[in-house]
């Protein structure tokens, strides 16, 4: 069995070289596949880490966005708020307001203005600001619209103090100072009933066809006329 194996190696030695350079060529090629796998591997481990972090970066990210539209939006209502107010003052303070009418003028485009950008302002306003948290698209339409509230106010404002009774003649201009008059008598609380019902008819009387008080000084005055009056 032996001998004539050594027998054709005798004969056939030159197949060796071939034969070793398949077995050669095979062992290589196993060796580049081993390597690429191993490569896979790492390649995949590196794609999985990388995913982590960047999964947690995004999640980090949110949460600081997510916590800077908090702190964006909790301003901007509180802005909101802060003009509301200063419209207030007005409405309330009949004095301030006789001062200058133009904040309630409707006939006036800044007056005009200033009133649709408030009622836009307040149809956008949510009840909390986790409300609108979840929506980056109406934070954006809210800010917008308080800023144009603000500087719609703002413009009126400076206007209505620079005009203050500029648009009224000498005689409607003495007309409001006897109004202004009358509604401090109308909610001085030392006055009788009568004496306040009385100076508020009065006024009424003064600013007939030169300037409407709003609802909610009416309703201020009224009030200090122990609500003898009806609104």
């Amino acid at each position: 069995m032996v001998r004539p194996l050594f027998e054709f190696a005798g004969h056939f030695w030159w197949l060796i070289f071939p034969f070793m350079g398949a077995v050669g060529g095979a062992v290589r090629a196993i060796v580049v596949a081993n390597e690429r796998r191993a490569q896979r591997r790492l390649e995949k481990y590196r794609i999985k880490q990388q995913t982590k972090v960047a999964l947690a970066q995004a999640r980090n990210n949110a949460r600081e966005n997510a916590e800077a539209h908090r702190r964006e939006m909790t301003k901007v209502m509180q802005r909101h708020a802060d003009t509301d107010a200063r419209w207030l003052s007005y409405e309330v303070d009949v004095a301030k307001l006789l001062d200058f009418p133009l904040m309630t003028d409707m006939r006036d485009p800044l007056t005009i203005a200033f009133h649709k950008a408030r009622s836009h302002a307040d149809l956008l306003r949510p009840e909390r600001v986790e409300d609108i948290l979840a929506d980056r698209d109406a934070q954006l339409r809210y800010r917008d619209a308080v800023h144009e509230y603000v500087a719609a106010f703002d413009i009126a404002e400076a206007e209505a103090i620079r005009r203050r009774r500029s648009d009224f003649s000498a005689e409607a201009q003495e007309r409001i100072e006897r109004a202004q008059h009358l509604l401090r008598l109308a909610a001085d609380d030392g006055a009788t009933n009568e004496e306040r019902r009385s100076a508020y008819a009065r006024a009424q009387r003064e600013l007939d066809g030169l300037i409407v008080l709003p609802a909610a000084a009416r309703a201020a005055i009224e009030r200090k006329v122990a609500g003898e009056i009806e609104a």
